[in-house]
């Protein structure tokens, strides 16, 4: 080492203070832990800031990096909460404090609301600080104790603070109080129930604070009492209103405390108790007596009235007996609506074989919207009443003295009805049309042949389409989209494709007299509509001869319509025409609304005065037994003369205070022929209903017992209509015969798909 150089020595004190213990540090970061829980835990939780939260927070962190990891000791009691003694510390700290509650409770000898108050309060303070000292605790150790000690084992041995606090609360402080606690609570409920006024959240805290020691708890020292003080109040009760012989009174009583009863247990009770409470007050005022209540009411002249239904639904709500009444009401509104069918039938005329379907449509309306009414003010719309509401009208819609066996009567009524509705000649507005429209859908629902009805109004809407008597486009597409929300698309695709025909229709005659202004002798207006034979439930008539008058027309629009679509067929439905005729013979000058039929039969008197029933069937080909009808509405409007049998003659004085005289009235014959002949396409149309629905289930499941099929034939068509078993069978016997279907060897109820 050369001269120059210097070196430096370092020295330690030979006596050092000895450094701290872990004991030490861990006492002392104790220590400043301990004052922010004492003002977390002395404090309400709206007065602890942020300041004091993490201040505490901390503190703690401070005591876990204090310990080092070397120091974590494999036994129970020395892990819990992560690290040594923190356990004892906490638990020794929460047991003071509860000791010390329980003692300011044994001196302040509170009573009543005092001591509820003073115990709400308290458990506020201690709850809420005990939770949010445990969630510093977690958030600190969970990391900690993952390192150290392994999460499974974690999760094994760490216990929560706020469950230990709570333990320790309800060790210390419920069980010596509880006895007190309970006995006032349940006073105060008992004013409640006499009609006094109580503090239902003072109530609902102290509950709930029973509640978080454990719900086991909560059920042996506070539920059960409660509910046996609920038995001992309304069992002398039950006795004492009943013996007043008032019996709907009674039921108006009784319902009112089942409400009051419910309204509590909402309140400030838990969910677990709400049904007891039901149950148990239900046993006391219902339930022993809920025969003599039935049989009361079964011969009650006031059963019907909706405060005595109200009444006994409210006590019944709850009871085996319930069904029962749902039973016997939907027995009591099907009878209502039998019986007023048999009212409308006994005020008809003996003269008059049909019925009037807008009478017979609102005498079921008439039942329906009374006891809907009733159904939603006194049952509140409950599921099992509105089953039976519903299958009640099911039973007197389609089944009364009207209809007889036949379910197709109301089917067609109803449709015929809504035919009225949506006229011209209906006065209804249109939003009082509206709601017409919504009922005839009300009942249209119950209506089990829904085909019948479809086919009815498909050709009352056929009418009011050609006719032009429709009350609005508008009003016709909303029945139709009703129809669809029950029905589906399906049900209403020919009704939409009428409406195209009549638009395409308009354009088409549009053209036609476009071209046809460059003739001369085309005097008359001529409209012509074309409708697609697959949609349109219409039948022509034959032998029909079309009048010189109108053959250069007819002759031109065919010849025009066969340039423009090549190929295809018209077919003239001359029975559904209609013509305006100008009458040139009289000192009026009057215009003649006819038929086709009509047309014929008078344009022959522009060469004759008159002529013999042989003479106008030559002339017209028109059939005897309908001329005769036409013939009839002519002489009824005193337009022709029948003097003579068999002979008629032109009245050449008749006179009319209206310019246009409709003549198109329908005819009898027609019209029950008409109704005759659509029943008879329904039952065909059913056949291939149900065909079509047996060789697609039986291609889909190969091989099927004669039972299972046709029970699922029956659920694929319902909603149709009601299948008849034989008719079912019927159709398999047809599918065996073509061979869509055949026997199983060795079994002759089960078909395999071919």
């Amino acid at each position: 080492m050369s001269s120059n150089s210097t070196s430096t020595v370092l020295a330690s004190d030979t006596n050092p203070a000895p450094p701290a213990s872990t004991a030490d540090m861990i006492a002392t970061k104790w220590a400043l832990i301990k004052q922010e829980v004492d003002y977390i835990m002395t404090k309400p939780s709206k007065d602890v800031s942020s300041v004091n939260w993490m201040n505490l927070h901390t503190s703690i962190y401070q005591y876990y990096s204090a310990i080092p990891q070397r120091d974590i000791s494999p036994r129970r009691d020395e892990i819990i909460m992560g690290c040594p003694n923190l356990h004892e510390y906490l638990t020794q700290y929460f047991i003071t404090d509860v000791e010390s509650l329980r003692g300011q409770f044994d001196n302040l000898q509170l009573e009543d609301e005092s001591l509820l108050r003073y115990y709400a309060g308290a458990w506020e303070r201690y709850s809420s600080g005990a939770k949010m000292i445990s969630r510093i605790v977690s958030s600190i150790r969970i990391n900690r104790a993952h390192y150290e000690i392994g999460e499974e084992r974690y999760n094994q041995e760490v216990l929560e603070v706020h469950t230990l606090a709570f333990v320790h609360w309800k060790e210390i402080n419920f069980f010596h109080l509880h006895t007190t606690l309970t006995s006032v609570i349940l006073r105060w409920i008992e004013r409640q129930r006499d009609g006094q006024m109580i503090d239902q959240g003072l109530v609902k805290n102290v509950v709930d604070s029973v509640v978080s020691l454990g719900l086991d708890v909560y059920e042996e020292h506070l539920e059960i009492l409660f509910l046996d003080a609920a038995e001992k109040y309304y069992k002398p009760e039950s006795q004492l209103s009943l013996a007043e012989g008032n019996l709907l009174h009674y039921l108006t009583k009784a319902g009112q405390c089942l409400k009051e009863e419910q309204d509590r247990a909402d309140q400030y009770l838990p969910l677990g108790t709400r049904k007891k409470l039901l149950s148990k007050c239900e046993y006391m005022l219902i339930r022993p007596y809920s025969d003599l209540i039935w049989e009361t009411f079964q011969r009650s002249p006031d059963f019907h009235k909706e405060e005595v239904l109200r009444s006994m639904y409210v006590s019944l709500s709850h009871t085996s007996d319930l069904e029962r009444f749902r039973e016997r009401f939907g027995e009591y509104v099907k009878m209502a609506g039998l019986a007023a069918v048999e009212i409308l039938l006994g005020e008809k005329s003996e003269e008059d074989d049909s019925l009037d379907p807008t009478a017979y449509v609102d005498t079921l309306l008439e039942v329906y919207c009374k006891y809907s009414g009733t159904v939603t003010r006194s049952f509140c719309r409950e599921a099992g009443f509105v089953a039976s509401f519903d299958k009640a009208c099911i039973e007197f819609v389609n089944r009364n003295a009207a209809t007889g066996s036949s379910t197709t009567e109301s089917p067609e009524l109803l449709a015929k009805h809504a035919d009225a509705l949506l006229r011209k000649n209906n006065k209804m507005t249109e939003s009082d049309l509206g709601v017409a429209l919504n009922y005839v859908i009300a009942l249209f629902k119950y209506i089990e042949d829904k085909d019948v009805f479809q086919t009815f109004y498909a050709v009352a809407f056929s009418k009011r389409l050609f006719l032009d008597v429709s009350t609005s486009t508008e009003s016709e597409a909303s029945m139709i989209s009703k129809l669809k929300e029950v029905c589906g698309l399906e049900y209403i695709n020919k009704l939409q494709r009428m409406f195209t025909d009549i638009s395409l229709s308009k354009d088409l005659t549009d053209e036609f007299n476009e071209r046809m202004q460059i003739y001369d002798d085309m005097n008359i207006n001529f409209s012509i509509m074309v409708l697609g034979t697959n949609f349109w439930p219409l039948s022509a008539t034959s032998n029909f001869i079309i009048p010189p008058e109108i053959f250069r027309p007819y002759d031109r629009f065919s010849k025009y319509y066969q340039t423009k679509h090549s190929g295809r067929k018209l077919t003239w439905l001359w029975n559904h025409s209609t013509n305006e005729l100008r009458a040139n013979h009289l000192n009026q000058k009057l215009i003649f609304l006819t038929s086709s039929y009509q047309m014929a039969v008078l344009l022959q008197y522009n060469t004759h005065d008159t002529l013999s029933l042989d003479e106008l069937m030559t002339a017209t080909g028109i059939s005897k037994d309908i001329l005769l009808q036409v013939l009839a509405l002519l002489v009824t409007a005193k337009i022709l003369l029948n003097e003579d049998v068999d002979q008629y003659d032109l009245n050449l004085n008749f006179k009319s205070k209206k310019l246009r005289v409709l003549l198109n009235q329908p005819i009898e014959a027609e019209v029950k022929a008409e109704s005759s002949e659509l029943l008879k396409i329904v039952e065909e149309d059913r056949q291939y209903v149900i065909q079509a629905i047996i060789v697609r289930i039986m291609k889909e499941r190969k091989q099927m017992g004669i039972q299972p099929l046709i029970k699922e034939v029956v659920s694929h068509i319902s909603k149709q209509f009601a299948p008849k078993i034989p008719d079912i069978k019927k159709v398999i016997n047809t599918l065996l015969e073509d061979e869509y279907i055949e026997r199983v060897d060795g079994a002759t109820d089960t078909f395999a798909y071919v």
